[in-house]
């Protein structure tokens, strides 16, 4: 089994969930996004942040307006829209019962006493 593989494919799978959880306080820009991401340890480099972004934007999921930037040029600002909040809720619904799986795998209790 390769370990960092498994990793790897598990932050990919989650990393979409993650930047709508993000969204859901407040719109942000991509790098803004990335610290907010690598401040949670869950490093995101642009090359892999801008096309998730662009997907979750033509499925629907985010808007995004430029806002000036008092440092530089305008920044592109993402935030959930209404079909976006609708998928998150189901999102959350889901990673409550993968976590629950996953809790109660890594404790055992779903093993029952062997009968003969």
């Amino acid at each position: 089994m390769n370990v960092e593989n498994s990793k790897s494919q598990m932050r990919k799978g989650m990393l979409e969930y993650c930047i709508m959880l993000l969204l859901r306080r407040r719109p942000s820009y991509a790098n803004e996004i990335i610290s907010l991401l690598k401040s949670a340890d869950m490093i995101v480099v642009e090359g892999t942040l801008y096309p998730l972004l662009t997907r979750l934007k033509n499925d629907g999921m985010l808007r995004y307006e430029w806002q000036e930037s008092k440092q530089g040029p305008p920044r592109k600002y993402y935030a959930l829209t209404e079909e976006g909040q609708e998928a998150l809720t189901q999102l959350d619904a889901s990673w409550e019962e993968l976590a629950k799986t996953v809790a109660i795998l890594q404790s055992g209790q779903h093993l029952l006493p062997h009968t003969e």
